[in-house]
């Protein structure tokens, strides 16, 4: 459960970087490569960590327009 315990943090982090389009960009980029490492340890579906990866997508798109 480590796995899920560190995309959560990572989530906390990434919208505590709202402000910082630039670095909320490669912590993104950071956390979308942990969502597709934890489908392949069968931690998360898949169906999940696409519905997350796309959040934040949306994310970083709606503060990057501020």
């Amino acid at each position: 459960m480590a796995v899920l315990s560190e995309l959560k943090s990572l989530s906390k982090r990434l919208a505590q970087l709202a402000s910082e389009p630039e670095k909320a960009q490669a912590l993104a980029s950071n956390l979308v490569a942990r969502y597709d490492k934890a489908v392949t340890k069968n931690a998360i579906p898949r169906g999940r960590a696409n519905r997350r990866k796309s959040r934040i997508a949306l994310f970083l798109a709606k503060i990057k327009k501020k």
